[in-house]
């Protein structure tokens, strides 16, 4: 099934968190939050501007981004968890 967003939104893949600390400390999964890094799987055509003009927008497909907590809506695409959020809620572009 495949989801293309509308307007400026994004569908993000959540990147799961690591399962031990650095230290070898396993973290069970009732004490870890959501991830708050993913990866953008599809992105909209752009923000429609008051003169009816497209602006692209500065993330693309494939990009690391970190989004905000509580932000955007949670879907579930072939068993796999994804969030779909304006671009407004991603908070920065993680650079290799």
């Amino acid at each position: 099934m495949g989801v293309r967003p509308l307007h400026e939104k994004v569908l993000v893949k959540r990147i799961d968190a690591p399962e031990t600390t650095e230290g070898g400390i396993i973290i069970p999964d009732t004490a870890t939050d959501k991830p708050l890094e993913g990866i953008i799987v599809a992105v909209g055509d752009g923000v429609i501007l008051p003169d009816g003009t497209v602006k692209a927008l500065e993330v693309k497909k494939g990009d690391n981004v970190l989004f905000a907590m509580y932000a955007g809506n949670e879907i579930t695409l072939e068993g796999e968890e994804h969030i779909i959020l304006n671009e407004k809620d991603i908070l920065a572009i993680i650079l290799p």
